[in-house]
């Protein structure tokens, strides 16, 4: 008699245990995703102006955010609408429209920092040829690739805390000097000696000089038809 209890009782222990496990399964699983309240699921990716990627889930089940906090008066909820305004740009943004409404610095990260957030492909967004300064020296190269692939640099690295996002900006200012990167400001913030080789060192790797301007031009006899000319 005893035997058999023992036996019942393990037999309803047993039950017990899997009715428990069984249970908490259910309790511990992941619900699924409800797009009607949080959105489609996949990555929304935008290919112009250039490549961009949105995630709502993100927005939605991370941030908090309602749905009509962005339809229909920021964005048409109708996928690709947005796009054929032409409206949607970085400049757009930074006068507070479309994703600047929330990412101004002040409610969200500015839309001016953290670019590989939306830009995943930073690589393919960094200008593949250099930049060439003439001013205030004739010439100075500068290139993304090395920064952005070699040393995994994110745009945010230098923009637009060091150098505004916009093309000629750099030249025009009068401070764009070799004396204020001796003092930590433009290239000079990272060139210090420290995180980079110094900027008062290894000059020919930005300063290619007037000869050298005029090859990357493709008018390498400029130099000596001038100098021919002022004998």
């Amino acid at each position: 008699m005893n035997q058999h209890r023992i036996t019942a009782m393990g037999l309803i222990m047993l039950a017990g245990s899997l009715f428990l496990t069984t249970n908490a399964t259910k309790v511990t699983a992941a619900a699924p995703y409800d797009e009607d309240a949080y959105g489609p699921e996949a990555p929304i990716v935008w290919e112009k102006p250039t490549k961009v990627t949105f995630s709502h889930k993100t927005h939605t089940m991370d941030a908090g955010l309602a749905c009509d906090s962005c339809h229909d008066e920021l964005f048409i909820m109708e996928s690709g609408a947005v796009l054929t305004t032409g409206k949607l740009t970085m400049a757009a943004m930074a006068e507070g429209k479309f994703c600047g409404s929330c990412h101004d610095g002040n409610t969200a990260f500015a839309s001016n920092t953290k670019c590989a957030s939306c830009h995943t492909d930073v690589n393919g967004l960094a200008p593949q040829d250099p930049i060439v300064w003439t001013k205030p020296v004739k010439a100075v190269i500068f290139n993304h690739k090395g920064h952005v692939e070699d040393f995994s640099l994110e745009c945010d690295a230098c923009h637009d805390d060091t150098f505004a996002m916009q093309k000629g900006t750099a030249e025009k200012a009068a401070d764009f000097t070799m004396q204020a990167l001796y003092d930590g400001k433009y290239c000079g913030k990272c060139h210090n000696g420290k995180t980079a080789f110094a900027s008062d060192t290894r000059c020919n790797t930005c300063h290619i000089g007037v000869k050298g301007h005029n090859r990357m031009m493709g008018n390498d006899g400029a130099h000596a038809t001038g100098s021919k000319a002022g004998h």
